[in-house]
């Protein structure tokens, strides 16, 4: 069974001069794919590029290590959230860089910041179609490409300036590696694809490793040569993968700590305590502490609903991914069917395998982690969700081809898949009204000309008519995703926790409106009934102290004299708003949400007595994590409190200074 001889590609093959067959013989593809991709790679960049300057700064917290990254050099390399280089992000600095890079170049503004993430939203667009086509042909690779384009959550993180947009881009890029691999057993490509994770794992810490299974059992079960061939092969990519994964850790722990800026996030001031902690095993258990804004919320179930196997299609996550789960499911279900008694090294199979883990390590992982869960995390998911979706729809249509038994697997995936979409729209009832019910007449539809085509009385209907009812399908599934990507680029999107489409109706909870997720930018944030808010993470989610009035800033400005510093206040959400409106470094003595263990009695005093801080906000909690109470006191103590309009500084500037 050839993926490559679908109906839409034989068109093309009667073809057998001229232009269309240089570019046949020149791409080993029909010559519809090559304008097909690029019609779709470039719609995408219009799409995720479209009105971009509406975000704004996007997520500021990020935005500020942005601008203290085209202002220091160390900054940039630490991933600094302040050109001072007291405190870094909460993450590895890799997607920083790339935003860094393009604001050196261009200026600092939100087009140079968020620009690169769009481009890498049409790269990963047009990588995962050259992952998908060699295993299960070009029209499985072009539809991977358009679900992955339209996925909701996909749209919205493209253009916003969290680690998640490269962490997708390299991983699907790993993939890419990964399928060149399995054609080939060349090294090379295995190892570029262990470079590429590594890369990853230094844009967002472990999440990256969860297509590590994926990777590493498709080739060893599929890839060419003996079992020792491959075990040598995959111990290189071990080391590889170990070395581009470690590199930037080791040389930020080695240093000391009174030569770096502490590291955000985490306990003990080293990115070791970071990776296995907040950003490693805390995602997935939970944690107690606050640090990096870690604090556990609801069990994890404040930003992103309860865990357990229904998270996904619950309402604060369903219209990011959900979509075409249960294709996808079905679509991996049948492929595993087909190609069963398929030679070991089948590039189809382990094709299936490899998306198919893929799906499932990131389904299991984003389900059941009791730690902090945001919506947005399931756009590494979507490449797994799309890629099956094009190589099932192929082959179930081609098992339609073979036996009414396939018609009816294909109407009956089409016309399920149509009905969820329905019950997705049904959650934002004025939100296009209709539309849903447009969906799914269309998929029941183009689903019985689909099964009813195939019986003998209609076999004589011409085979352009199922084919049409097949596009008909396609499409409306992705009315609603389509709709979904629409609202998201023609509104503003900010805060720390953006999500695509419209506001969810009927979703439980209290809802808070500033700081973390904002409204209606991607919707509220919801916590379930009775969930307890830590103070730290309380304070910027209603956005205490996030900014300073106009007079406030100038009398700062006007007063910092040769001090690093403008002002010292509790936490990033306070920060970087100050930061980004004067241009000026802000230390933020407790990292993300006020409660990393970063300030210290000792070390706020030596600040003051070498000049390089002098005046300190502070909006209540306390900075400074466990020693919050004790650094408080002594601003209080050794400060004059200054009032100007509705805000009060402490000055810590000695008598007569």
């Amino acid at each position: 069974m050839s993926t490559t001889t679908f109906p839409l590609a034989a068109e093309e093959a009667r073809d057998k001069s001229g232009a269309t067959s240089f570019l046949r013989r020149a791409l080993g593809d029909p010559v519809w794919v090559l304008p097909a991709m690029a019609i779709t790679t470039l719609a995408t960049l219009v799409l995720y590029l479209w009105g971009l300057d509406r975000n704004g700064w996007a997520n500021t917290y990020y935005a500020a290590a942005v601008q203290a990254g085209t202002q220091s050099w160390k900054a940039f390399f630490f991933g600094s959230l302040d050109a001072g280089n007291f405190i870094t992000v909460d993450k590895p600095p890799a997607s920083l860089w790339l935003m860094e890079l393009s604001a050196r170049i261009f200026g600092l503004n939100s087009w140079s910041m968020l620009a690169p993430e769009a481009i890498a939203g049409s790269l990963t667009v047009l990588l995962l179609f050259f992952a998908v086509k060699p295993t299960f042909g070009p029209l499985a690779g072009l539809i991977a490409a358009v679900a992955m384009a339209l996925t909701p959550v996909a749209v919205v993180m493209f253009r916003y300036n969290n680690p998640d947009a490269l962490l997708t881009l390299v991983l699907v890029a790993s993939a890419w590696a990964m399928v060149r691999a399995l054609g080939s057993g060349r090294l090379r490509w295995l190892l570029l694809s262990a470079a590429l994770v590594g890369l990853a794992f230094n844009t967002k810490d472990l999440q990256a490793y969860i297509v590590v299974p994926a990777l590493v059992v498709t080739y060893f079960l599929f890839a060419p040569g003996g079992l020792g061939r491959r075990l040598l092969q995959l111990l290189a990519a071990g080391a590889v993968l170990a070395v581009s994964t470690g590199w930037w850790l080791v040389i930020v722990d080695a240093i000391p700590a009174a030569a770096r800026p502490y590291v955000g996030g985490s306990t003990n001031n080293t990115v070791l305590d970071l990776v296995l902690g907040y950003n490693g095993l805390g995602r997935i258990f939970g944690q107690g502490r606050g640090g990096g804004g870690g604090a556990t919320v609801g069990g994890g179930a404040g930003f992103g609903g309860a865990t357990g196997l229904l998270r996904l299609f619950s309402t604060e996550i369903g219209g990011q991914i959900a979509w075409l789960i249960p294709l996808a499911v079905v679509s991996l279900a049948v492929g595993l069917w087909v190609y069963r008694s398929r030679p070991r090294t089948d590039l189809a199979r382990a094709g299936y395998i490899l998306w198919g883990l893929w799906f499932a390590t990131h389904f299991a992982v984003f389900s059941f982690a009791s730690g902090i869960f945001h919506p947005y995390y399931t756009v590494a998911l979507a490449p797994g969700v799309a890629a099956l979706v094009g190589a099932g729809l192929v082959d179930m249509w081609m098992l339609r081809g073979r036996s009414l038994v396939g018609a009816v697997i294909l109407g009956a995936a089409v016309a399920g898949t149509g009905w969820w979409g329905f019950e997705l729209l049904a959650r934002t009832p004025a939100f296009m009204p209709g539309l849903g019910s447009l969906e799914v007449a269309l998929a029941i539809v183009a689903a019985v000309v689909i099964v009813a085509t195939r019986l003998p009385l209609l076999r004589m209907v011409p085979k352009r008519v199922p084919q049409v009812a097949l596009a008909v399908a396609v499409a409306a599934m992705m009315l609603g995703p389509a709709a979904y990507a629409a609202e998201t680029v023609t509104r503003s999107s900010s805060g720390a926790i953006p999500s695509a489409g419209p506001v969810v109706a009927n979703a439980p909870g209290t809802r808070f409106t500033n700081g973390f997720g904002g409204t209606p930018s991607g919707g509220p944030i919801t916590l379930p009934p009775g969930a307890r808010v830590p103070a730290g993470i309380a304070d910027g989610i209603r956005g205490v102290g996030a900014s300073l009035g106009a007079d406030a800033i100038a009398y700062l400005k006007q007063h910092q004299g040769s001090a690093t510093w403008l002002v010292a206040v509790q936490s990033a959400n306070e920060a970087a708003s100050i930061e980004l409106s004067t241009g000026k470094p802000v230390l933020a003595m407790g990292g993300f949400s006020g409660s990393d263990p970063a300030m210290t009695v000792d070390k706020l005093a030596q600040l003051v007595s070498s000049g390089k801080l002098r005046y300190v906000l502070l909006s209540g909690g306390g900075p400074g994590g466990g020693s919050s109470s004790a650094v408080q006191q002594w601003i209080v103590a050794h400060g004059t409190a200054v009032t100007i309009g509705s805000t009060t500084l402490y000055d810590l500037a000695p008598s007569g200074s």
